[in-house]
């Protein structure tokens, strides 16, 4: 297949598979989304969320977090990981966006990237998800699948990112990278990967399961 026929492919597949797309991070707002991207690195969403409930009770706005203790939010998430430098980046964050943003979480990347514990692909969800931006951002199972399916070289992420946003329609981009984790989380896993769950790359890159 050509890459023009396996984009094509992929996305009737997953349109068929996901016809929605829902967010899997629980929020009610671009701020809870925020936060709750920035508890996802490194952990499941579904821990993310069984942890939010109780962080957005005491703080779901960033004047509320802004006024927490870097202490206080850390006994909160610590089951989602990485608790130093997350509370220490959700208090920083908070802040930021009280002081230099009227309390409202920014509508650019530049603006997002700046702010503590927000990478690229935070930003990109965020921008995407929260504010309806085309973007795609790129986690482990959009990096494995555009590698395996032959798309990418799949040297590193930004790579990977360049490679998607070239190949598939910008107007997709916000639904189709929610798909390709869903496909991935389902039938294309890291561990245990079997070509009869994994359709896809079965007809898109056969040679994939020679390696």
């Amino acid at each position: 297949m050509t890459k023009k026929e396996k984009v094509l492919y992929i996305q009737d597949s997953l349109e068929k598979i996901y016809p929605k797309t829902p967010i899997p991070l629980n929020h009610d707002s671009i701020f809870t989304l925020l936060v709750a991207v920035v508890l996802s690195a490194q952990c499941t969403d579904t821990r993310v969320n069984t942890i939010t409930p109780k962080l957005f009770k005491r703080a779901n706005t960033a004047k509320l977090m802004s006024k927490m203790s870097t202490e206080e939010i850390a006994e909160i998430i610590r089951p989602c990981g990485l608790t130093p430098m997350k509370s220490k980046g959700l208090k920083g964050l908070s802040e930021i966006i009280c002081n230099d943003h009227q309390g409202k979480v920014p509508n650019s990347f530049e603006a997002l990237e700046a702010l503590p514990s927000v990478g690229h692909k935070t930003a990109s969800v965020v921008m995407s998800q929260g504010f309806g931006h085309p973007a795609f951002p790129v986690d482990t199972h959009i990096h494995r699948l555009m590698t395996r399916w032959g798309l990418t070289s799949g040297k590193n992420v930004k790579q990977t990112e360049k490679d998607a946003k070239r190949l598939f329609p910008i107007e997709n981009w916000n639904k189709l990278h929610l798909q390709i984790i869903f496909y991935g989380r389902s039938h294309s896993p890291a561990r245990g990967w079997k070509p009869e769950m994994d359709f896809i790359t079965s007809r898109v890159n056969p040679i994939a399961f020679k390696k």
